[in-house]
């Protein structure tokens, strides 16, 4: 038997596609799409990314600066006062993040242990309570329209009521 068939006696079929791709209509539409669309868009991407490469921004927490506290600002600093109000509104989210925090913390230890929670909770409880009430005492009862200033006056007329009570309580004795 011989290795390659005799191609005479035993002739191949005719191809069912063509040998080349230009009569295909999706091979010149891909082509086309290609050189027309596809390669200005790719280029114009890899410029821009270059770009992009060489002038690197790299994202991290914005670092405020700390500006005087409401008390500090002189009488008609508006400047002053926008500044003071602006960091109030930062360090009240920044307070409520490290409440929810806290929540977060006491919710998974109460999920891991169970029904024993309060014994084995104890703690994070503990802290949950004091970290809910220094919130409280601080923002609570401003509404959604609470400012620096409002905070200020609550923080004034809690620290007289305090004293009250405690002249109160040294002249009961």
């Amino acid at each position: 038997m011989p290795e390659e068939p005799d191609r005479d006696v035993y002739r191949a079929p005719p191809p069912r596609t063509p040998k080349t791709e230009l009569t295909n209509p999706l091979y010149l539409v891909d082509q086309i799409f290609r050189v027309v669309v596809d390669a200005p868009v790719t280029a114009w991407r890899e410029w821009i990314e270059r770009q992009h490469a060489k002038n690197k921004f790299y994202y991290y927490h914005r670092n405020f600066r700390r500006v005087p506290d409401y008390t500090e600002c002189l009488e008609d600093d508006y400047i002053c006062y926008y500044e003071a109000e602006m960091q109030w509104k930062r360090d009240k989210l920044v307070d409520r993040q490290i409440v929810r925090i806290i929540q977060e913390r006491m919710g998974a230890c109460k999920q891991r242990e169970g029904p024993s929670y309060l014994e084995n909770c104890a703690a994070e409880l503990q802290h949950f309570k004091e970290v809910t009430k220094a919130y409280d005492d601080r923002y609570g009862e401003l509404g959604g329209l609470g400012t620096a200033r409002k905070c200020l006056m609550k923080q004034k007329h809690r620290m007289i009521k305090e004293r009250k009570e405690a002249k109160a309580a040294a002249e009961a004795h």
